[in-house]
């Protein structure tokens, strides 16, 4: 305002709107306000879809993770189920290895021990029980070579056969029932 100048009284009137003015500005003011309103909504419309966006993340996300969670259970279920087998193995295959170990060493030892006790006496004298305890009997001419082994078989069988052999002596030619040691000791 300009100096020296007061305002002393200030009139405000209401001008008198036309009827049809005024309802064309009462239409306008409520479709501006049902365009504020569709806006409104819209953008309540766009939140609500973003929010259900984010709960379908969150819910992936969380489904993402029990899954994870879970596959990591079963692997370590798995390795823990092969650690066991492995263990049981080891286990299984130390036993084994101990059980043919002892099983080695005994026959190893019982090997050992029939090669001591095993002598051509001992097997001879096993072979005159086992015909001794025989109840079948046989008569005939190989009958001498029975109690016979493999070196002095060759000898008694030339006389047999009637050759004449190189290795033929006196107490080849003896009857079977003296030997010669009994000869010599009956004499002497």
């Amino acid at each position: 305002m300009a100096p020296g100048l007061t305002i002393q009284a200030v009139r405000v009137t209401k001008p008198k709107i036309p009827e049809a003015i005024r309802r064309n500005f009462e239409l306008m003011e409520a479709e501006k306000t049902k365009l504020l309103i569709a806006a409104q909504k819209q953008k309540v419309v766009e939140k609500e879809a973003e929010t259900e966006r984010k709960k379908a993340v969150i819910e992936a996300e969380k489904i993402a993770q029990v899954a994870k969670i879970r596959f990591q259970q079963k692997v370590m279920e798995k390795e823990t189920e092969k650690r066991i087998s492995e263990i049981e193995d080891a286990a299984f295959l130390a036993r084994e290895k101990a059980k043919a170990d002892a099983e080695y060493y005994a026959a190893h030892k019982y090997a050992t021990s029939n090669k001591h006790k095993l002598t051509p006496e001992y097997l001879e004298l096993k072979r005159y029980q086992a015909i001794a305890s025989n109840s079948k009997i046989y008569f005939g001419s190989n009958i001498p070579s029975m109690f016979m082994d493999s070196s002095c078989a060759s000898k008694y069988s030339d006389v047999r056969t009637g050759r004449k052999s190189s290795l033929l002596s006196k107490e080849a030619l003896e009857p079977p029932g003296e030997s010669p040691i009994q000869n010599k000791e009956s004499t002497g």
